[in-house]
This record gives C-alpha cells, sequence and structure tokens, in this order.
C-alpha cells in the first residue's frame, strides 16, 4: 500500500469495525443493507435505496452521519421541488451605507457531507437531472461560477416502490450514476421485535462518533489500493459484455434483457469489489467479492424485456443467471 505502514493499514480496518458497530447501536438487523451502504462510502459512489415505507431507511443514514462526524441534511423530494430547492440560488444584498447593490449564492442542501434524497423519484427530471449532475461532477454552476462540493460528498437517493401514481421515475442513463441500488426488505420476527422493543422505551439508542471525514477520504483512497487480479478483471469484463444481448451469450440474457450494461458498471463492480474486500479485513478482492455484489451493481443497469415482464424475471434473476453462466476463466 502506498506509503502506509502495516500497523496503519491495520488501524483504518479497525475503524472499520468500529464503524459498523456504531451503526448496529441504533439500527437492528439489515446487515446487508448496512454493508452495501458503507461499501459505497468507501467507494466513493452514490446510493439509490428501495423499500416500502417504515424500514427505517432515514434512520439509518441519519445514524451513519452521527457514526461519521459529517453533517447531514434530508430533503424530501415532491412535484414541485425546483433545482434551486437544491442547488441554491443567488440573493441580491444591499449596503445599507453605501447603496450598493450585490448578488451572494446562497448554498442550497446539497452542499452537505451525507445528503438523504427522500423518494427522488416524485420530483420532475428537471429537478432530477440537477442533483444527478451535482452528484457526478460534485461541483454546481450558477451564473457562470463553479461552487465546489464539500468532500467526502456521498448521496443516498431512496424510492418507493409500491406507489407509481405521481411519480417520475428515473431514466436508464440516470440510474447509472448510481453505484449501487440497495433493495430494504422486511425484518425478520427476532429483529421486529428488537426493533419494536428498543424503539418504544423512553432512551432512544445513541450513536456514537466514531469517523471523522478525513478518515473516510482516506480510507477511499486505501479502496484504490486493494488488489485486483488480472483473472477477475478478465472475469469482470466477460460479466459485464455479457449482460448485452448482441454478445451471443446466455439464453436468458438473448430472451429477457433488451439492454445490457455499460462500462460504468463494469468499473463500479470492481470498486465496490475493492471495498468490501476492505471492509472484511483483506487487502485483495476475491471471487466472492464480485459474487455478492453482481446484483446490486448491475440490477438498476439493465432493461428487461417484455418477455421478462411477462413471464415474472427480475433483473436480480437474470443477473444470477449472468454470473453462474460465465465462468471465471
Amino acid at each position: 500500500m502506498t506509503n502506509l505502514t502495516e500497523a496503519e493499514i491495520q488501524t483504518r480496518l479497525d475503524a472499520l469495525t468500529g464503524l459498523r458497530a456504531a451503526i448496529g447501536q441504533a439500527i437492528v438487523g439489515q446487515g446487508d443493507v448496512v454493508e452495501q451502504l458503507l461499501i459505497g462510502l468507501l467507494a466513493g459512489g452514490h446510493c439509490l435505496l428501495e423499500g416500502v415505507p417504515g424500514l427505517g431507511k432515514t434512520l439509518l443514514v441519519r445514524s451513519l452521519g452521527e457514526a461519521l462526524k459529517l453533517d447531514f441534511r434530508r430533503v424530501q423530494f415532491t412535484p414541485d421541488l425546483m433545482p434551486s430547492d437544491i442547488l441554491g440560488t443567488e440573493l441580491l444584498e444591499e449596503d445599507h451605507g453605501t447603496g450598493h447593490r450585490s448578488f451572494r449564492f446562497q448554498q442550497g442542501p446539497v452542499f452537505t457531507n451525507l445528503l438523504l434524497a427522500d423518494e427522488l423519484n416524485r420530483t420532475p427530471p428537471k429537478t432530477q437531472a440537477a442533483l444527478l449532475e451535482a452528484m457526478q461532477e460534485k461541483t454546481v454552476s450558477y451564473a457562470g461560477v463553479t461552487h465546489v462540493l464539500p468532500r467526502p460528498f456521498f448521496v443516498l437517493a431512496t424510492q418507493n416502490p409500491l406507489e407509481q401514481a405521481g411519480t417520475y421515475p428515473l431514466p436508464e442513463a440516470q440510474l447509472d450514476r448510481f453505484l449501487l441500488h440497495i433493495r430494504v426488505d422486511y425484518p425478520t420476527e427476532a429483529e421486529e421485535r428488537a426493533i419494536l422493543a428498543q424503539t418504544t422505551g423512553s432512551r432512544p439508542a445513541a450513536v456514537p462518533a466514531v469517523m471523522q471525514g478525513e478518515e473516510v477520504l482516506a480510507l477511499q483512497a486505501l479502496v484504490r489500493d486493494v488488489h485486483f487480479s488480472d483473472d477477475l478483471l478478465d472475469w469482470v469484463t466477460r460479466l459485464i459484455r455479457a449482460s448485452r444481448p448482441g454478445e451471443g451469450m446466455a439464453e436468458d440474457i438473448r430472451k429477457y434483457v433488451k439492454w445490457g450494461a455499460g462500462p460504468r458498471a463494469g468499473q463500479s463492480l470492481i470498486l465496490a469489489s475493492k471495498a468490501r474486500a476492505l471492509l472484511h479485513g483483506r487487502l485483495a478482492a476475491t471471487r466472492d467479492d464480485i459474487a455478492a455484489l453482481a446484483v446490486p451493481v448491475m440490477r438498476h443497469r439493465l432493461l428487461l424485456s417484455f418477455a421478462a415482464e411477462a413471464e415474472g424475471r427480475s433483473a436480480d434473476d437474470v443477473v444470477a443467471a449472468l454470473v453462474r453462466a460465465v465462468p471465471l476463466a
């Protein structure tokens, strides 16, 4: 690892263990969801969370912000939300002494470290595009001036899969900007009992702050140094290319996929796999890392055909079949 001693690397790995434990003070269960959120954070990408209301998505994001000592903001997306409500706007100010007037840029809620974009699919495409541009460029341009967003900058967007009335589904090109698409499911019976006991008492769970923003940036740099072997690189390349119907691969792809994943999916899968390896205390990615993340990385990057919908095949089914069909070597 570049310019790091073995002791320094171990200290950073221990910090990740402490981070997971801190979030666990407030979040019961949802181990896979928490892990994927941390993977997105370490890989420097953004995450789209999908789940029905009441599963603790907001609490999870807030707990992550508290554990990381990061500035956290939440925006409820609605049909009347404008881009300036997210990015900011210019205000006309007057100096009462001189009478001189000037414009000052008032930063919007996007100027934060951790942004929860709640129900992103409820706002029109113009506002969606403004946020996604800020996510991609990590800057906001207004009146010819470029304003740099804080570092680290991490967006967690949510959407409700049940209600379709009054929503504006994200186009595939914009969904591709999210590193991971995370599904939040119902808890188990034991987890639900623990949630009820923990959240109905007089003492809410406290999340200790265990990591600074500078440490997050250092871990993101460390992720890039995690070893990724040539045979794994070849496998990821074949997986992504095999998701495209024209590549002559598995029957499931030709039948159920209308449009496959692009190169950004491969980049995301490699970075996410490296982040998972680091989260598990390893300095080299393995096949298991790739297999574990293929679905959340690719499920929102495949456009399925009518045949898939008619036969009840989901993107998760198609990606799982793809991983089985494409050999490692």
